[in-house]
């Protein structure tokens, strides 16, 4: 019997769930391969929740090796794909070049975050997609507050306990409540602090926040936060912020030590460098079916894609319609992809995708949110449940869900973990001072292909 070997480039949601839906759907003999740099799936709903410290941050990462029982895992960046020749190219993050052979592809890639060329953002800013970063914005915050405490500059209290967000859609808007949520909280252990110290500022370029939702409920959003002493700023830019110098396009200027970038992601680049179709947008030209497909409809045999990286038409709101980057849409179709792949490789009839959006909901700190779920409108601590029934409800695996509900739980009985672990980002830096006395440390080692790694956009 031939074995057909599927190749998966991505390990978030469209990688995991298309991978367990094949690995339990074919009949056929399949080699399935996960390709990514990271050995994990994060379920990105919960990072404001890991980087407010209400959720472990261990508990929203789903390990591949774990759950893909009978799936070989990969742990390396792609860097090119060639589909006429049937091969993947990548690297590991020790430099050595992989090729990788396959006869079906699935693009699970993903999307990257879209930046600017605003001066000082590629040194000052930290992205919101990653548990990596999550956890560095935890320490980030509480690691400013306990600076903080210790000076007597007034300039330099209110430069550190100043902390701007770029970007006011679901991931903006929920890390910017649940920060502020966690530093209000942090402050009852430093008498020296009041929480009119504390300065949050969201700059968003549009005119409204949360466009995903509808005007009522981003209005009763910009209430709820800027009574929390929270400055949003609409139809605003960010200019520069060169040095920690914070400029806007409304004419503001002030000084911040914390600058997070949530204003929107895409495509991942490394579908422009392959040989597969792209759309208007970079995103890779699929059929209903999630089969990868030439502009004018010819099915690109060996195909598929799904997800942010995927442009998905939307059956249900019709023609010229697309399905919207969301998780929601994202693991449905990683479902569907699974089922159709094994269909194809056996020899049946492929289904549609086709999904109505069920609603959408949004934490804005401890008992706190807004939500739309089925035409019903939900805000504070009705939303807030349902936020967090939800998510719970869909993050994968009985483990998983299991550990997220004791962390809960905890929760009700315990107050919060509020301590940074800055030192995580330097772990050697107290043995190094201790080894090398009053003279200077050399540089830390760089592994063969770092420095290429770090100039490399794609993050497959």
């Amino acid at each position: 019997m031939t074995t057909t070997r599927v190749l998966i480039v991505g390990g978030g949601y469209v990688g995991l769930y298309s991978a367990l839906t094949l690995r339990k759907r074919v009949k056929a003999d399949v080699d399935i391969t996960v390709l990514d740099r990271r050995a994990y799936m994060t379920y990105q709903s919960f990072l404001p929740e890991a980087s407010a410290a209400s959720l472990e941050p261990r508990h929203v990462v789903v390990p591949l090796r774990r759950e893909l029982k009978g799936v070989h895992v990969v742990q390396a960046t792609a860097d090119a794909i060639d589909h006429a020749s049937r091969t993947v190219l990548a690297t590991t993050d020790y430099g050595e070049k992989l090729t990788l052979e396959y006869d079906q592809i699935v693009l699970a890639l993903g999307a990257i975050p879209r930046t600017l060329p605003i001066p000082g953002l590629a040194e000052m800013g930290m992205g919101f997609k990653w548990i990596e970063e999550a956890i560095q914005l935890r320490n980030t915050v509480l690691g400013r507050i306990a600076r903080a405490a210790t000076t007597h500059d007034t300039a330099m209290r209110r430069r550190l306990l100043t902390f701007v967000f770029v970007g006011a859609g679901f991931a903006g808007i929920e890390a910017f409540g649940e920060t502020e949520d966690m530093a209000r909280a942090a402050l009852r252990y430093y008498p020296e602090l009041s929480p009119a110290d504390l300065r949050f500022v969201m700059v968003e370029a549009s005119t409204r926040v949360l466009p995903e939702m509808s005007d009522e409920m981003g209005g009763y959003t910009l209430e709820v936060l800027r009574k929390r002493g929270m400055e949003i700023y609409l139809a605003t830019r960010l200019e520069s912020c060169i040095d920690g110098r914070i400029k806007l396009s409304d004419g503001q200027e002030f000084d911040a030590d914390t600058l997070v970038w949530t204003a929107g992601v895409k495509p991942n680049p490394l579908i422009e460098a392959s040989d597969l179709p792209a759309g208007p947008k970079g995103h890779v030209n699929v059929l209903p079916t999630l089969q990868v497909a030439e502009l004018d409809g010819t099915v690109v045999e060996g195909a598929w894609a799904a997800g942010d990286n995927a442009q998905v038409p939307d059956l249900v709101k019709g023609e010229g319609a697309w399905c919207g980057p969301t998780a929601q849409h994202a693991v449905r179709q990683a479902r569907l992809l699974g089922r159709n792949l094994a269909a194809h490789i056996d020899g049946r009839g492929l289904a549609e995708y086709r999904h109505k959006n069920l609603g959408t909901v949004a934490s804005l700190g401890l008992f706190e949110g807004v939500a739309q779920v089925m035409g019903v409108k939900l805000r504070g601590w009705p939303a807030w449940f349902m936020h967090r029934t939800y998510h719970m409800a869909k993050i994968p695996t009985f483990n998983r869900k299991a550990r997220v509900v004791l962390d809960w739980t905890a929760a009700l009985f315990f107050r919060r973990d509020l301590v940074s672990l800055g030192r995580l980002h330097d772990p050697r830096q107290a043995f190094q001072e201790a080894a090398y006395g009053d003279g200077p440390a050399p540089k830390p080692a760089t592994p063969s292909g770092a420095k290429k790694r770090a100039s490399r956009k794609s993050s497959a």
